[in-house]
């Protein structure tokens, strides 16, 4: 253990089971209080090796200091998920561009960013809206016709994330479940439910998903879908980056796999977690819904409230400090961004849902050399999906059916299920 240890019990906010339940809001607060800085132990879990331990950081302002200081918190030394991956795996998990600093990581943005403009994605808003507005419909005939409830989850948010980056990145429609299946596989690895059974690997335990074997299938796509746009191009990301001439081949899968990864699970995160505090708030959504409050700001408040990533790990190249707390190099600080978001330092009264907040410096998206590439078309996803709830359920509150069930996961704030009654439409 690196930390000292401390005479007042430091609660463990890494064991992904507990985030099942719900964020655990009481146990941060804890910690910006006294432990700003609190080792964490990290035990087996589910199945997955222990490892060495890390610094939890929780407070707005460490937060910020971590993810914009590259030269002191690395993302390449250790990669950025919690757990150290494979040794042998890390010269391969550090081409991804999520798993690199300066100067090399701003290169690779540089060329992704060619593709990612803000023009591409403001030209995708009419058929965004289209999509959101039908699946809703579609959701609520099916609940009339039905016992009155739908799963949200189910009917809505997760079609709708997939198919908007699907369009996005020039995926026929054919191929698209692919990127759900890899998605979960990914991101759900410690649910169960999402990831099914682990595969195992010959010591026994299970096979990290982000390997280069596990991810061969999904490179063995990128490479034939970027052949076709050469012969075939397109107004698409894929398109864009498959006719890069500075772009490698090792480059455009591991942006491939980033693409698709990130830029679905983020809406797919974000969405549900937004419509359920719509629906535990009736007031903000009757605010929101009758033009008190604009939906620009609305999309921020809901993603401060509800991050769809809850941490995000570096590694400490040099011997220093933060919040007063001695760091050594080589240790793993991680970001908790979700606590940052509701640190009283920074929000007043952090748990109110004010759907007008301003200034509104939320986490969510990051910040730093790493701030979320597509927080743009993130953003424009969730408001006309927003926008189009409040005229699909424009009498009555979202009304909550039963409780969200909830992803098995310290990585990503998931909603699996989100059970809505359909009232007064």
């Amino acid at each position: 253990m690196s930390g000292a240890v401390s005479p007042v019990p430091v609660p463990d906010v890494f064991d992904p089971r507990q985030y099942a339940k719900g964020v655990p809001h009481d146990r941060y607060r804890h910690l910006r209080d006294h432990h700003p800085v609190a080792w964490q132990e990290e035990p087996e879990v589910l199945g997955w090796p222990a490892g060495p331990g890390f610094w939890a950081v929780t407070r707005h302002q460490d937060a910020v200091r971590v993810l914009k200081d590259a030269s002191t918190y690395s993302s390449c030394l250790g990669a950025t998920q919690i757990r150290d991956p494979d040794p042998a795996d890390l010269p391969f998990i550090r081409r991804m561009m999520l798993n690199q600093d300066p100067p090399h990581h701003r290169r690779l943005r540089t060329l992704v960013s060619r593709a990612f403009t803000p023009r591409r994605v403001d030209h995708f808003e009419s058929v965004v809206r289209e999509r959101a507005r039908s699946l809703l419909t579609r959701a609520v005939a099916g609940a009339r016709a039905g016992d009155g409830t739908c799963d949200l989850v189910a009917r809505v948010t997760d079609d709708y994330a997939l198919l908007n980056l699907t369009d996005l990145l020039g995926v026929p429609a054919a191929e698209r479940a692919l990127l759900l299946h890899w998605t979960q596989r990914v991101i759900g690895y410690q649910d169960p439910d999402e990831a099914g059974t682990p595969k195992l690997g010959p010591d026994g335990k299970p096979v990290n998903p982000r390997s280069p074997g596990s991810l061969r299938d999904m490179f063995d796509y990128a490479h034939v879908l970027a052949a076709h746009k050469r012969e075939h191009p397109a107004d698409d990301v894929i398109t864009a980056l498959a006719t890069d001439p500075e772009l490698t081949a090792p480059e455009l899968e591991m942006f491939f796999f980033l693409l698709v990864v990130a830029g679905n699970d983020t809406v797919r995160g974000a969405a549900p977690g937004g419509l359920h505090l719509l629906a535990e708030h009736p007031e903000a959504y009757d605010r929101l819904r009758n033009g008190e409050v604009g939906f620009t700001t609305a999309v921020d408040e809901l993603l401060r409230r509800h991050p769809p990533v809850l941490t995000f790990r570096r590694t400490a190249t040099q011997d220093t400090h933060l919040s007063d707390t001695p760091i050594r190099a080589g240790d793993k600080v991680v970001v908790f961004h979700a606590s940052a978001n509701h640190d009283e330092r920074v929000f007043p009264d952090p748990f109110a849902l004010d759907l007008s907040r301003s200034p509104n410096p939320h986490l969510s998206f990051g910040d730093g050399p790493h701030v979320c590439l597509g927080a743009h078309f993130a953003r424009l996803q969730l408001r006309v999906l927003y926008e189009e709830a409040c005229r699909v359920f424009p009498t009555g509150p979202l009304e909550l059916a039963a409780p969200p069930r909830r992803l098995v996961s310290n990585f990503i704030n998931g909603l699996k299920s989100l059970p809505v009654r359909v009232v007064d439409v």
